[in-house]
């Protein structure tokens, strides 16, 4: 973990406690460092809020907040003896490693909605899969037609849209109601075994 006293000053913008009161902070967690829980859960008591809020104003998701506190003081506790009382405060310490935890999350957070995003503008660029155009370029539709008995009601239902209304994989699911990855499956075991009955090479 790079979250540490490293890197941080006492200009850092965490609320600076009174002295008196750092100094305890101070001697909590160098008694938390070695093994007192009491002394731990004493600087969590004492300091928690002010964590909590930091977090809370940058990612604005209470849930969420509450995660990211929860392993800011795991860090903490693991991380307890690296803690320089001459570099800062035990509170900036803790808002430090709590202001780098949210922006992780929340740049951890935009990838996955970035991805998400990707993905959706792929499966609208490529609505069936190549085992339908290989259908579609060897067979004409009287085949296709004929053969669409062969399938199960679910399967006759999917391929029906997408062969003869363009339905792309997310309208189907969209139409029968279903998950997206049920409705590609049914599609894709529908495709194949009209390939089967009409005698298409696998």
């Amino acid at each position: 973990m790079s979250e540490g006293p490293a890197g941080h000053s006492r200009g850092a913008g965490a609320p600076m406690p009174a002295p008196g009161r750092a100094e305890e902070q101070a001697a909590l967690l160098r008694r938390a460092a070695g093994g007192d829980e009491d002394a731990f859960a004493e600087l969590y008591d004492a300091t928690s809020a002010t964590v909590h809020g930091l977090v809370l104003r940058l990612l604005r998701a209470p849930e969420l907040a509450a995660e990211v506190v929860q392993e800011v003081y795991l860090m903490a506790w693991q991380q307890a003896e690296r803690f320089d009382a001459g570099r800062g405060t035990v509170l900036a310490w803790l808002c430090t490693m709590a202001r780098r935890r949210a922006v992780d999350r929340i740049r951890h957070d935009q990838r996955e909605r970035d991805r998400d995003q990707q993905y959706e503008v792929r499966q609208a660029e490529t609505p069936s899969d190549s085992t339908w155009h290989e259908v579609e370029q060897s067979l004409d539709s009287g085949e296709v037609r004929a053969q669409l008995g062969a399938l199960s009601p679910l399967q006759r239902e999917a391929v029906c849209l997408v062969y003869y209304r363009g339905y792309s994989h997310r309208q189907v699911a969209e139409h029968l109601d279903v998950p997206l990855g049920t409705a590609k499956a049914r599609i894709r075991d529908g495709l194949n075994n009209l390939r089967s009955a009409l005698g298409v090479r696998q």
